[in-house]
């Protein structure tokens, strides 16, 4: 009995260092990189929304922040809509060829959004 709730309990600590690790900034270069292009697929919702933005030479996978965030930031529904046009501040995964960010700031229309105001 006592290996089998060791096992569990080892199974559930993986699983969420591996979930905490993704949602966290660990998986980010810890460096900021700007990304202006247009919204051509979104997801938004919990745990994080994702947009899909094209720039003039890639496809890159932006987080954005959770429904609350995005709210308290001032983003109205249907500010992040397809074929909007965005910059986005944020930091890019370590893996750079994923195309992978997680934005900070966002910019619509010259409107700034910040969804995370204490990060530098």
């Amino acid at each position: 009995m006592l290996k089998r709730t060791f096992f569990f309990t080892l199974i559930s600590f993986v699983l969420v260092s591996f979930a905490a690790a993704h949602h966290g900034w660990r998986w980010t270069t810890g460096n900021n990189i700007e990304l202006t292009g247009i919204i051509v697929e979104l997801k938004l919702g919990n745990p994080h929304g994702e947009l899909t933005v094209k720039s003039e030479d890639d496809i890159w996978t932006v987080e954005v922040g959770q429904p609350y965030r995005n709210d308290r930031a001032g983003l109205m529904p249907g500010d992040l809509a397809k074929d909007v046009e965005v910059k986005i501040e944020g930091e890019p995964s370590a893996d750079i060829e994923q195309k992978l960010m997680k934005a900070e700031r966002i910019w619509i229309d010259g409107v700034l959004y910040d969804l995370y105001p204490n990060r530098d």
